[in-house]
Order: C-alpha cells, then structure tokens, then sequence
C-alpha cells in the first residue's frame, strides 16, 4: 500500500468537490463491512497467506464500528461459514442456540392454525441451522479479519465510484466530513480520501447507494426481471423466563396483511430471555394507505404473540429493506475493475428468509475469482470467474430451486401457499416452469382515491409503539449540520403528485418517522424531511412511485448502531 497526493492525478478523479484528495492504493477495496464484504476480506487474505504472498485488503464501513448497522432475523443456515472458517466453534463465532422447533402459523385476526410438521416444506425447517444476532457474528468477522491483515476503516462511507480513463472502476472516494448543511466547509472540513484498487467489490447490502450508480452505467440490469423487495421491521426483546424456549423458531403469514398483501413474521428465541420479533411487508403492495410500521404493531397483539411478549421488555428496534427478487432478478454481477457481491445484488433465499450464507458464499467466490486474476497479473478487467463459480455453486442449485416464490406469493396467500407447496414440497423444487417479475414495487401503488384507507389503533405503549419512541432505542444519530442524505429531485413532486395522487404515501411507508407533511405559514402543505431519524433501509428510495427520492450517503458513522440487532 502505498500513500500519494491525489493532486497529480486526473482532475475527475484526484480533485474532490473542495479541492485536492489523498489516496491510498490497495490490490482490492471491498465496500462494506457486513458478512459479504467480510467473507471476501477473510477470503483474499487466506489465499494469500496460502500462496506466500503479500496482498493489500481494505474494508470501508460506513457505520460508526463493523456490526452498526447490520439488522437482520436471524436463523443461520452456517453451510458458508463451514466453508470460511471450518473451524468457527473453537475460534468462538457467537453462533450458541441451534434450532430447536419450527412452527408455522396462519393467523386469523384472533386465531392461528399450526401447520403440521409433517406438512412444513424444506424451506421452513431448520434443524442444523442457529438463531444468532447478525450484527454480533458480524462483528466477530471483523475480528477474523483483522487478525489476518485486512485494514478496515469503520465510519467511513463510500460515497463516490471513481473510473480510470479506460471506463473502468478505479475505486472509491469516501464522503467529506465537516460541511454545513449549506454545502460550505465548516471549521471541521476533512476532505474524502480516494481509495484505489485493482479490483473494488461492492458489498452494501439491499439498494446499495453506489450499486445503483454501477447499475445504470454498466447496464448491469438490462434484460432481467426487476428487482423487488421487502420491508423488514424487527424489535429485540427481554422476555420473562418462564416463556423463553432457546432455538424456537416462529413463522407465520395472513394477520394482519389482506391476503393480496405478501408478507409474514418471525419470533425467534435467542439466549439470555431475549427474543427477536419482526415483520416484512413485500414492497409491492398497492394502498397507499399501508404502513408497514403499523402492521407490525399490530401483529403484535395477536394472543399467539403476545403471550410471548406480555410483561416484557422491549429493548431495541430496527428496519432495513431486502432484496426479495431471487435468482431472475440478480443483475449482470461483473464490469470492468468490480463486482456486486451479496445483497447489493440481490442473493437472499426470500422462501428460506436467509441471506447471510449466501452473503458469505458470494463474498468468497468473488474473493477467489480477484485474486487468481491478481496472481495471472490481471486488473481492472471483468471477473468473469465469479460469476462462472456461482452458476456451478450449491447456492445457485439452492436460488434455482426457488426462483418462483416470490412471483407465485405476489399472487396471494392462498394461490402463493398452493402453488409454493406444490413446488417445494411435492416436486422439491425441480419444475420446469419459471415465473417472472413484471413490476418495479414503486409501480404498484393505486390512486389514494381507488383505495380504502386504513384505521390503526393508537399505540399501547406496552406491547405497541409509535415511530419516535422506537428511532430512540435504535441509537440512530446524524451530525445535525450536514447536507440532507434525503434528496428530492424535484421538490415540487411531493405535494403536487405524491400527496394529491396518493395521499402522502412516504409519511406511512417510512418506519422512522422521516417523512411527514405539514403547513407552511400560509397554510399549504410542504413535506418535511427529519433526516435525522433515518434508519437506512432504503424504503423510500424504492417505493417513491415517482422515484423522486434519492438516498445518498450521509456523513460516515450516521445512522442506527444496532446492538445485539
């Protein structure tokens, strides 16, 4: 690695906004600590270490330490991590609380109907697999990491692709510090720092801000099925002794959601009385009177819930969308000097809701694929090897398997329950028919006026809580004087398209209080923008119905810092 004045270089690439940047230069820059980005850390420097050879890793994490922002259910299929790390138990990966019993539920507004076991698809079982904090095992990556060489830079967001004259990607610039929310240098102005690599690899999780950018430029997308996500909301919770099972695992569908809406829940039991409790909403759902953040109150409530959550202690909250899309909609992974690896493109099993493994099995073969063409003393060319090793990977059998889940519960809960029990547990998934996603989910909204609205009670304040109270216990910060991450393209479009065509929409579908429409002096309506509550799960970038919002990356250490989330 080596250390310059950018000055020197080319005006695009070594003069930022506010003058000349420093640069470091690495063999690979990986964007984003989370598992993805991780995996392919540890990976690059186990083969180096393997073939005696010096390689230099830097990791950019745009969360105030490795694990900040990482907020996921979750069971672990540990399948990757075997590959990773085989020796994970003894080096103490927090993976303690092995799966004990599955349940799934269909909910009624005051019933549930169990599914016998013997009925429960492979998708829904989990013998084998763990309940862990994602954010923990994250962190403990990070330590694996280091130990073996890998530099990783917490609180430092990527927020500019950087090209080589060629078109190629070069690397990356990391955010400004110290600018006022007037876009002036304060007395606290840092420049970015330019990052150079070989090779970069893109690993920022669902709706990656720089990922999107790489998309249109490259053409990554053209040709495939949109990508489709969902909304999920999660709180962690102290629970009383006598209702704690370690390793149960519960899943449910229908209650409250219209059977039209996709969507379903999760209660898992971890260690210590705690249990994690969540909520997804698929992202195309057309009232625009939904809100998500509602719905997950209200599940809540239900006796085959509450039961477990009753005299409780709510201890944090979370959201973040996911890429729910499947195999037809993973873009074109490879372009000239990079890759999408994990949930930036979109690798999660939404039939299984895990996507950590295939997080980590990602993050490895586009290791492998970058540094056996650093040692053939390529750079900057196409990884065409990545993409080759995950068609012949047990992860793409695994996505293949259930390429049409999604598109067949977009078609309802009891055609999609039908349909999907039909593929995965009668025909285990080797059909020969193959569904298609036809609609972005900021196309399906319908007119305010065509839909009926939606009467949500108040929050109890016990089992049910308002969106402040709960951006409080996420620990979500943002420095105050900075350039709003939130941007509008035209300002206009909120009032005269948004809230007279659909009623406001983002004011319900952010679970962070956002976003809410208030009167001026002269009594018109405005939206006002709280980005100080943002919790970065990007629902506003995907479900504006007129893609008139652009998440950017704030300053680096912003946003939730999740614990044990």
């Amino acid at each position: 690695m080596t250390s310059e004045t950018a000055g020197t270089l080319a005006p695009e690439n070594g003069i930022g906004q506010y003058g000349p940047r420093e640069s470091m230069e690495y063999d690979v820059v990986i964007v984003g600590g989370g598992p993805a980005g991780l995996a392919a850390a540890i990976r690059l420097k186990q083969r180096a270490a393997e073939q005696g050879v010096e390689l230099g890793v830097c990791v950019l994490e745009k969360g105030s330490e490795i694990g900040a922002h990482i907020v996921s259910g979750a069971v672990m299929d540990p399948r990757a991590l075997d590959e990773l790390l085989p020796d994970w138990k003894a080096l103490g990966a927090p993976l303690d609380v092995p799966v004990t019993e599955d349940r799934f539920l269909f909910l009624s507004e005051r019933g549930a109907r169990a599914v016998p076991d013997w009925a429960l698809p492979d998708n829904f079982r989990n013998h084998g697999n763990y309940v862990i904090s994602l954010a923990n095992l994250t962190r403990w990556l990070g330590q694996q990491a280091e130990a073996l060489g890998v530099e990783i830079f917490a609180g430092f967001a990527a927020a500019e692709v950087l090209y080589r004259d060629d078109g190629s990607v070069k690397g990356v610039a990391t955010g400004n510090v110290g600018v006022g929310r007037d876009g002036r240098p304060t007395d606290a102005f840092q420049p970015g720092m330019e990052l150079h690599a070989k090779y970069t690899l893109f690993c920022e999780g669902a709706r990656g801000h720089l990922a999107r950018q790489l998309c249109e430029r490259f053409g990554l997308r053209d040709g495939v099925d949109p990508q489709v996500y969902g909304l999920g909301i999660k709180e962690l919770w102290e629970i009383d002794p006598a209702k704690h099972q370690p390793g149960l695992v519960i899943h449910t569908a229908g209650w409250p959601l219209d059977t039209d809406t996709y969507g379903g829940s999760f209660l898992y039991h971890l260690d210590d009385n705690q249990v994690m409790v969540g909520f997804v909403v698929g992202l195309g759902y057309s009232n625009p009177y939904l809100s998500p953040f509602e719905e997950f109150q209200r599940y809540k409530t239900h006796p085959a819930i509450r039961t477990f959550l009753e005299g409780g202690k709510r201890v944090s909250y979370g959201a973040r969308a996911i890429a729910a899309g499947g195999l037809m909609s993973l873009p074109k992974l490879v372009f000239p000097g990079g890759a999408l690896v994990g949930d930036d493109a979109g690798f999660l099993n939404a039939s299984r809701i895990k996507g950590s493994h295939a997080a980590l099995k990602t993050g490895m073969l586009a290791a492998d694929a970058a540094f056996d063409a650093l040692q053939a003393g390529r750079q900057a060319d196409e990884l065409t090897a990545y993409p080759e090793s995950f068609r012949r990977s047990w992860l793409h059998e695994e996505l293949h398997k259930a390429r049409n889940f999604k598109q067949w519960m977009g078609k309802g809960l009891y055609l999609g329950t039908l349909m999907v029990g039909l593929e995965q547990k009668l025909l285990g998934g080797k059909v020969p028919w193959t569904l298609h996603h036809r609609h972005a989910d900021h196309e399906t909204l319908r007119p305010a006026a065509q839909c009926t609205p939606i009467a949500y009670p108040k929050p109890d304040g016990k089992l049910s809580f308002d969106r402040l109270s709960s951006v409080f216990i996420s620990n979500t910060n943002h420095a105050e004087d900075q350039p709003a991450h939130l941007t509008l393209k035209d300002a206009s479009v909120p009032v005269a398209v948004n809230l007279r065509t659909y009623a406001g929409p983002e004011a319900r579908f952010c679970p962070a209080g956002v976003y809410e429409f208030v009167k001026n002096d002269a009594d018109e309506d405005r939206l006002q923008i709280n980005a100080q509550n943002c919790v970065h799960c990007k629902t506003c970038d995907i479900k504006d119905p007129t893609q008139n919002i652009v998440w950017v990356t704030p300053e680096g250490g912003g946003g939730p810092n999740y614990p044990n989330m």
